[in-house]
């Protein structure tokens, strides 16, 4: 495994964790910003139902934690790991706060706007790229997605 392949993997394992302090009424989704510098920035669950926001996403809590603790609108260099394909409208708003790369668990076939549904951060090209890694740890991601649904039923 390389060394780039360890580090994702370490960087999902936190993002689990995240995910596991999902409000009760929400989708177990953890995403975490880290800096240029490799420090954590920020995290975020999933909190539509808890705060009634429908932009209540962990990709956009997170990253609006991490452009307060940079004091800056501008990720440049910052990588976002999240536990779950991110849909359309985080994947603009990765695209708008011009993050160096996004790291995801689990693939969402059915919301999925980084490449299972549609590929908003590559195709088209935009000015700013994006790098995507999927699928890392992808049966420990998923399986906090169908516990929760499990639950439900």
């Amino acid at each position: 495994m390389s060394q780039l392949e360890q580090r994702a993997e370490q960087r999902m394992r936190r993002a689990i964790e995240v995910a596991r302090t999902t409000p009760e009424a929400d989708i177990p989704v953890g995403a975490v910003i880290y800096g240029p510098d490799g420090r954590q920035l920020a995290t975020g669950t999933n909190r539509r139902e808890t705060d009634q926001d429908p932009a209540g996403h962990a990709e956009i809590v997170a990253t609006r934690e991490a452009a307060r603790a940079l004091g800056t609108w501008r990720l440049d260099g910052c990588e976002l790991v999240v536990t779950l394909e991110p849909c359309t409208m985080c994947a603009g708003a990765i695209l708008g706060a011009r993050m160096k790369s996004v790291v995801f668990g689990a693939y969402e076939p059915k919301t999925g706007a980084v490449g299972s549904l549609i590929d908003v951060l590559r195709d088209p090209p935009h000015i700013h790229t994006v790098e995507v890694r999927g699928g890392v740890l992808e049966a420990e991601t998923a399986a906090l997605m169908t516990g929760f649904f499990d639950r439900l039923r």
